[in-house]
């Protein structure tokens, strides 16, 4: 089972009453998941920044931090496409080790800007997510369209960042960034509506449930963690 095998368009009156007892401990579970990750990777992070030598070896061998950016987009697919074959526990595993991977990336952003202006950026994407999970949980609008547009315009962005990786250009880097706090506020609300649908369809709280759960907290974490790094880009106080 995968987001593709299920319908996401709004749900009718008539399916909310009769929605699943399961439906609440999934979403439980959605959030439990991405909440934890976010810990490990905010952990982590931490931690190699203040391990000059882990530090140092990351920035200064190109060879093994494009490892693990490649290791981080080989666990995202890894666990979007085997979560099937995978079992609950080894997805979980997947999981976390993609959380521990990516707080290891993410260690620059201590070194590069102020500890205050990390805390400040990191309470106003938590307020904005929240808002807009709030949004895309409880409208009754299908949020379909609009997400095929933002995902669209994602490898847009995607691709002006490799671009601006040669030109340098602080002007395209910035026009990216408040580009890119758009999608992933959009994106939130689309995914918010999108595993409430998946979720909503579970006749139990099985390990295929769960694991769909998982898949939807993975969402919702690659959601949050973009959107901080792009308002950080903007707001963040460079040391």
């Amino acid at each position: 089972m995968n987001y593709n095998e299920l319908n996401f368009g709004t749900t009718t009156r008539e399916q909310e009453l009769s929605m699943s007892e399961a439906f609440p401990i999934l979403m439980r579970k959605v959030y439990v998941w991405m909440t934890l990750a976010l810990v490990i990777t905010g952990v982590t992070a931490y931690g190699v920044a203040n391990s000059p030598g882990l530090m140092m070896a990351i920035v200064t061998n190109r060879l093994l931090f494009w490892g693990l950016i490649i290791a981080e987009f080989g666990l995202v697919v890894a666990i979007s496409a085997a979560i099937n074959r995978l079992s609950l526990t080894t997805a979980t595993l997947l999981f976390v080790l993609y959380s521990v991977i990516n707080g290891a990336t993410l260690s620059f952003i201590f070194a590069i800007y102020t500890m205050s202006s990390i805390a400040s950026v990191f309470f106003i994407t938590a307020g904005t997510f929240a808002v807009m999970a709030v949004i895309g949980y409880t409208t009754k609008k299908d949020l379909t369209s609009m997400g095929k547009i933002l995902l669209m315009a994602l490898i847009g962005i995607i691709i002006a960042t490799v671009v601006n990786i040669f030109l340098k250009s602080t002007g395209l880097e910035m026009i990216v960034s408040y580009l890119g706090v758009l999608i992933f506020v959009g994106l939130t609300a689309y995914d918010s509506q999108k595993i409430k649908q998946m979720l909503l369809m579970a006749p139990d709280a099985g390990e295929g449930a769960q694991k769909l759960a998982l898949l939807g907290a993975l969402s919702l974490y690659l959601d949050f963690v973009n959107l901080f790094i792009y308002l950080l880009r903007i707001f963040g106080r460079r040391e």
